[in-house]
This record gives structure tokens, sequence and C-alpha cells, in this order.
């Protein structure tokens, strides 16, 4: 009795599978074979043979030569290289040892390969530090460099904007996104409930030609997530397009800026800038009144006035912040020149960060900044998650804010009244706000020299020498 002879090749099978967002079960069917197989198989357990290498060849489309290759001499030696390094110097680590983890198991070798990564990374970040010069944080920091590209921009993209307008009357000629996807890519759109989908909140099953949806999703998110399918199936060239404007240090970067221009064209095709730009200037950019037109949430719609800069057809200047219960900022966007600190959620005096108080409640403020700009914030709490009982939620707390100046168009400023009672005086943060009398402040500001208290002890947190 003859048997084929197989490859160990289990991680590259678990990275095609999540690749390709299907679940074990659902390989284990494409395939003709039980899941606890296809677990087997990922974790190096049971060999993959060349029967079924031809079948996930032919089902998954991938080219075999490529896919089958066996790597674990590179595996080795780039372990044997790191391992090499003066903090493993007292370690008694045979090659041969060595060699045997890397072939065994690659998933943990590949593991320790990343985390030496980021060690080093960040041992060159400190080292590049220094009192006198400060490092360039966009070097460091994929989030802030993605952030950056879009603050450059305004957060404005008339290519996909004018792009998204055109494909949005093609869908709706088509009958809707589901019907579009269904015409225009002979794709199918599926609700599986939350065991199936597991971890995944949106799939895209090429193979299938199915894109399948999580049943917990909210109406409003799951024509977002349709929307977003459509613009990357659709928009592609024009996202890759804006992509290649900018010039990015790494791989993360660009993904997450590509990421953040496929949601942008996903928002402008379910609110096409013209129909949506008249629509906010009638209603007086009343949020929840735009998000029940355009069948949108709250965020989305917030999200989307920051994008309305488009040449000759500008409308008011937004900047739009996401925050959590604990101040860190997952989103944030500028159209309206806001100096938003780099790290944190800004000034605790904010009304944004009283909002989780008052959940679904709309909280207006007046704020005034130190070198006397103004600005009019609108604030609310955001749900995500949920649609079930005990599924998880999480809230966050979002802002839109516009100049002093511009507040009198808005539904939220009363009318006959264009003049506030009272700024509430905030910094940018507290290391870079020089008020000196604020009782919220936490740390001292940049350059100031705090007074000892042996004598004399300020109602503020801190006094300083020069006041």
């Amino acid at each position: 009795m003859s048997h084929a002879r197989g490859v160990y090749i289990g991680p590259r099978v678990r990275h095609l599978r999540r690749d390709l967002g299907l679940t074990q079960a659902r390989m284990a069917e494409d395939l003709d074979i039980s899941p606890s197989y296809v677990a087997l198989i990922e974790r190096n357990q049971r060999p993959l043979t060349a029967d079924l290498l031809l079948r996930l060849a032919k089902t998954y489309g991938i080219d075999i030569a490529e896919f089958a290759v066996d790597d674990s001499d590179q595996y080795a030696a780039r372990l044997q290289g790191v391992l090499k390094d003066p903090l493993f110097a007292d370690l008694d680590l045979p090659a041969l040892q060595n060699a045997d983890i890397a072939t065994n198991y690659p998933g943990i070798t590949e593991a320790f390969l990343r985390l030496y990564t980021a060690y080093r990374e960040e041992q060159m970040v400190l080292a590049d530090q220094d009192a006198e010069r400060s490092p360039n944080p966009r070097s460091a920091d994929p989030v802030v460099e993605a952030r950056d590209f879009l603050t450059a921009r305004r957060n404005s993209f008339p290519i996909l904007d004018d792009a998204a307008e055109v494909l949005a009357e093609r869908v709706q000629a088509n009958g809707g996104l589901t019907a579009h996807l269904q015409k225009a890519h002979g794709v199918r759109v599926s609700i599986l409930p939350t065991k199936v989908m597991a971890e995944w909140t949106r799939r895209f099953e090429r193979h299938r030609d199915e894109l399948t949806l999580d049943t917990l999703l909210d109406p409003s998110s799951r024509q977002f997530q349709i929307a977003l399918q459509i613009s990357y199936l659709d928009l592609h060239n024009e996202i890759a397009e804006c992509v290649g404007s900018g010039s990015f240090a790494t791989e993360n970067a660009l993904r997450l800026t590509e990421r953040a221009l496929a949601n942008y064209a996903a928002a402008a095709l379910l609110m096409p800038y013209g129909p949506f730009a008249k629509a906010a200037e009638a209603l007086h950019y009343d949020i929840e009144g735009l998000g029940r037109q355009f069948g949108t949430s709250f965020e989305q719609t917030a999200h989307r006035l920051t994008t309305l800069q488009k040449p000759g057809q500008e409308r008011i200047p937004f900047f739009f912040i996401r925050v959590d219960a604990a101040g860190n900022v997952s989103k944030r966007l500028d159209g309206a020149g806001f100096p938003f600190a780099r790290h944190g959620g800004g000034c605790p005096l904010w009304s944004l960060h009283h909002a989780f108080r008052t959940p679904g409640e709309i909280l207006t403020q007046w704020l005034e900044l130190p070198d006397n700009q103004r600005f009019f914030s609108i604030a609310r709490t955001v749900e995500a998650g949920g649609g079930s009982y005990m599924a998880p939620r999480i809230e966050r707390a979002v802002a839109l804010a516009c100049s002093a100046e511009d507040a009198r168009h808005l539904v939220y400023v009363q009318r006959g009244d264009p003049v506030p009672p009272s700024y509430t005086q905030i910094g940018v943060s507290c290391s870079l706000c020089q008020i000196a009398q604020c009782q919220a402040r936490a740390v001292p500001p940049i350059g100031r020299q705090v007074m000892s208290d042996v004598y004399l002890r300020p109602k503020a947190p801190f006094g300083f020498m020069d006041d």
C-alpha cells in the first residue's frame, strides 16, 4: 500500500484560510475533510498530502509551486541569526535544536522572530531619542503617519467623492447595494449567525462569490459593510490613486491609510457629496436628521460632515474625534484646523469627556483655547457591538466641532442669539496648556518651573515660579 508523501506547512494553510476569511469548518467543507483534520494540519500534527494540496490549489486558485515551498531552512537561518544577539550570550543554544524548533514549531518561531523585531525597533527608537533632538514620531507610529496623511489633505478626497457619486447612481439603478453586488459582480449577500462568523463582522469569499455578514450588525452598520465591499470592488483604482499621492515609512501605515480611504469611499457611496451637502444645509447640519434621511448612524454622519471641502462646493469645516471612557483616541479627522493633541483625548473640561454620564444625549459647548481660538462643539456617546442578550457592547464618545463663527448655521445654536453665554477655556493637553489656575490640570506645562509648596499651596494642583 503506497502513501502520498506530505509536507508540514500548517501555518501557511492557516494564513491562507484567514486571508480568505474562512472558518476551519468552512474550509473542511470545501476540501471534503473533517474540521478536526484541518486543525491538525494547521498545528503541523498532520502533513498536507499531495492530493489535498491539489484540492487546495483547485478550490482557492493558488499556485502550488509557490504555496508548497518548505521554508523551514529559512526559518532556522533567521532564528540562528537572532540567537547570536549578545542578549542570549549566556544561554546554551545548539544549532541542531534551533533547526528542530524552526521545522516542528514554525508558528512559535515566527512569534519569537516578530517579538524580537519589535524589541529591536523599540531599542533603535530609544537610542535615537535625545533631549536636544526630538525624533520624528511618524517613523515609529503608523497610526500617526496615517492620520497625518488625512490631516494634510483636510480629510477631503474629491477623486473619491466624484467616483462614488457616479457609482451611487449605478447602484440605485441596479436596485440598491445588495442587488448591485449581484448584478455587477455576481456576488450574493448572506447574513449568518455570529457562531458561524466567529470573530469576523464581514467576510468576502471570493471563490464562492459570496459576501457574508454577521446577523448582529444593526441596519446602518450592515449597509456600511456592503458599501465598503462595493468600494473595494468598484473604486479600487481611485483608492490606489489617493494612496499613491503619499509616501509611507511603513507597510502598516500604508495599509491603515488604504483602509481609511476605503471607509471614506463607502461613506461617500451612502451619502453622495452633492445630495448630502444640500441636505446638510437644508437641515442646518442636524446630525440625527441627516442620519435618518440617508440611513446612516450618528457617527457615520458626523464623520461624513468632516469631508465637505470639495473645491468650489465647500461647506462648514468640521473636526471630529472619538474617544473611549479612558480617554484613548481611536479616530480623529480634522477639517477645521483644530490643534489636536497627538496623544490622549485632550482637556478634561471638554464636554466630550462628560458625555458618558448621559448616554445618547447631545451636549453642546462653546470652547476657547489659550491662543483665543473659539469653537463650538457637539458631543454624544455612540455604541458598537451588542445586538443580542449578553453580546459585548462598546461605548465611546464622539465630538464634532466647528469654528464659533460658523456655529450660527447649526440647528444646535438658538436662533436670534448668536452670542453664547460663556466660553469654556480648554487646552489641547495639560503639557501644552498655559492656563496656570486650572484645577483640572494633571501635569505642569512644558517650560514652567514648579513653585515649592513649603509656605504656599495654591488651589490649582501646581503653582509656578513666574506667576
